[in-house]
């Protein structure tokens, strides 16, 4: 059952990977880390730093912090916004460290939003890797970050926190699909489709499981029918109406069962890959009026962070070469091509709106690109 998979290049090692997840748990628990660069960071989030981490790098930075943001969100903070494409941003602080509630409003837009005036100032080469350091741990990006004094490591406050190279915090999101291990396999009848069994994925990070809904046998078709779903707490199990999540999935279990064979790949990223907690964020700042891709680069979030390495990696487990996609978006047809899937054809699956979802399906495709006819 525990099959191990090397669908890409030898992952990181094991020493490696660990440093890893210990810096995704320390940035939930707002302590910092160093990023080992060229030149290396003390970074920690903004949006779970407290006095402490604040005390640690004023402690050991070898210069002033600053604040990394993500371009999109810099422009609304920015006097004057932006007129460039860097992929983060360097804001300064004042000196002493500003307050945590102004580094909180700063982070986060659906906060009160008095904000002092913040300048512009040269970002650190490791800027990119502490945003991905934040995405990791589902945080918003943007990271308070200083260059950490030389022999930081033998001095008293610094003794026990964490190093982990830039390039392994970059590598990470698609060296993990290599580590995915089937771990449980069980029937789950379903009132669509009574044959249905669930196949349940771990990733060597020991975090959340990704699932593969089968039904029938679609490793005996030559290209069974696939549909790779995000799960969506409000739409699958709340039954919200903001979205089309729960008609897609119940629609393409429902189809599959007609077929007599297919597969359903429920992926554990929320939100196209931000998480719960940002996706509520999102939804807060689309009530103020964004629609769903403005809504994300608000938070500083890209429109779609999702890592379809893991799906390959799924299907490659469940024997499955290649396939028909359920799917009304391009890039995701294009985005599994480029991770290995043959993908033999693309079948719609549209659902009419229901009047509360109709700027959401038609921000789709506008701005997706979806093919909704």
């Amino acid at each position: 059952m525990d099959q191990q998979l090397n669908l890409v290049e030898p992952s990181l090692g094991t020493v490696r990977t660990r440093a890893v997840h210990r810096a995704i748990a320390e940035m939930r628990r707002g302590v910092p880390v160093v990023i080992a660069a060229r030149r290396p960071l003390i970074v920690a989030p903004a949006e779970t730093i407290g006095a402490e981490g604040l005390r640690l790098i004023d402690i050991l930075s070898a210069g002033p912090a600053t604040l990394i943001l993500a371009p999109s969100r810099a422009a609304a903070i920015l006097p004057g916004g932006l007129t460039d494409s860097d992929p983060a941003i360097a804001l300064k602080l004042a000196t002493p460290l500003i307050d945590i509630a102004t580094l909180r409003r700063a982070a986060d837009p659906t906060l009160e939003q008095i904000l002092p005036e913040f300048t512009r100032v040269p970002t650190p080469d490791a800027a990119i890797a502490a945003l991905a350091l934040g995405k990791l741990a589902r945080l918003l990006p943007a990271m308070v970050v200083a260059p950490v004094r030389p022999g930081w490591a033998s001095v008293t406050a610094g003794a026990d926190l964490l190093s982990v190279p830039a390039d392994d915090l970059l590598a990470y999101p698609s060296l993990l699909a290599a580590t995915l291990n089937k771990v449980a396999e069980v029937a789950v009848p379903l009132d669509a489709a009574p044959d249905a069994r669930l196949v349940a994925f771990r990733a060597i990070d020991q975090g959340i499981e990704h699932m593969a809904i089968l039904v029938g046998d679609p490793a005996a078709q030559p290209a069974p029918l696939v549909r790779v779903h995000s799960e969506c707490f409000t739409g699958d199990l709340l039954g919200s109406l903001r979205c089309d999540c729960g008609p897609q999935l119940q629609g393409a279990i429902a189809r599959m069962a007609e077929e007599g064979a297919g597969a359903v790949l429920y992926l554990a990223q929320e939100g196209r890959g931000i998480g719960l907690i940002n996706k509520l964020r999102a939804y807060t700042m689309q009530d103020r009026g964004l629609d769903t891709v403005d809504a994300n680069k608000a938070l500083g979030w890209e429109a779609d962070e999702r890592n379809f390495h893991i799906a390959a990696a799924m299907l490659h487990a469940l024997g499955i070469p290649r396939i028909r996609l359920l799917t009304n978006n391009p890039d995701k047809v294009a985005s599994l091509t480029a991770c290995g899937v043959e993908i033999t054809d693309r079948i719609p699956h549209s659902f009419a709106p229901n009047g509360v979802n109709n700027r959401y399906l038609a921000t789709k495709v506008s701005r997706f690109g979806h093919l909704i006819g």
